[in-house]
């Protein structure tokens, strides 16, 4: 029999509270990375058109660089053009919005946005099993930071 009295979202919220800048950043990147992971394959191309609605010039062209790597054809920096071409990153795709979603979050967290509240709008959608995954990655993190870490 197990107890439980706190669900893995909840014990990744406390344990956001108590690490340092660091250690928080990382678990919030580690968050929404499973967030990519977990949006439903009709919903892709909706949410990557909304997380480059919010990149700014230095961001979108850091983006089409990546892109250049996938070899989807000469890449522009434009929001259009992104969004176009995303489809036909195939197996890719998941891994172009956890970029772009990253440069999202960092933007966010460099502007003073609170991870509290980036951490509310993802872990919701996160299914029991990857909630618990990542509640396993942030005690280790907690640890890491706690042993002796500089932040």
């Amino acid at each position: 029999m197990q107890l439980a009295f706190i669900t893995p979202q909840d014990a990744i919220r406390v344990i956001a509270e108590s690490i340092g800048r660091e250690a928080r950043r990382q678990l919030v990147a580690e968050v929404v990375r499973a967030w990519v992971d977990e949006i439903p394959e009709p919903e892709l191309v909706g949410q990557y058109a909304r997380t480059l609605a919010d990149l700014d010039e230095h961001d979108l062209n850091m983006l089409a660089a990546w892109h250049a790597s996938m070899e989807v054809g000469q890449p522009v920096a434009n929001r259009d053009f992104l969004v176009g071409v995303f489809p036909t990153l195939g197996e890719n795709r998941r891994e172009a919005l956890k970029i772009a979603a990253g440069f999202r979050g960092e933007d966010a967290f460099d502007a003073g946005v609170a991870e509290e509240q980036a951490l509310r709008m993802v872990l919701p959608y996160l299914s029991t099993a990857r909630a618990t995954e990542l509640a396993e990655e942030a005690l280790e993190l907690y640890c890491w930071d706690r042993l002796g870490s500089e932040n």
